[in-house]
């Protein structure tokens, strides 16, 4: 199956101070995915993926796991609409944006 998805992730857990955006940035762009990462001032880190269907399950598989240092407890996931995507100051790739 193939086709465009656009989800928005919330990760919980270990996930602030272990390099989480960092690493969220790279694997997207190695998927080829578009979108960005933050924190949240609870201690999650929230993310926005777009791309094809493929990539962004891999994504949030891979967001499952985490960096080396995090430990992920939760993974909450909801389906976005384009307008999402206009979070990001540039309006293309994948950026990390400043705490909410």
């Amino acid at each position: 199956m193939s086709g465009r998805r656009i989800v928005r992730a919330v990760i919980r857990g270990r996930v602030q101070g272990v390099g989480f955006r960092a690493w969220t940035q790279h694997q997207a762009e190695l998927h080829g995915l578009e979108g960005w990462t933050r924190n949240r001032r609870d201690g999650s880190v929230e993310a926005l993926f777009a791309g094809p269907l493929e990539a962004v399950d891999a994504m949030l598989k891979a967001c499952r796991q985490g960096p080396r240092g995090s430990c992920v407890e939760t993974l909450d996931v909801r389906d976005e609409g384009e307008a999402a995507l206009a979070e990001r100051p540039d309006a293309r790739g994948f950026t990390v944006l400043g705490t909410v």
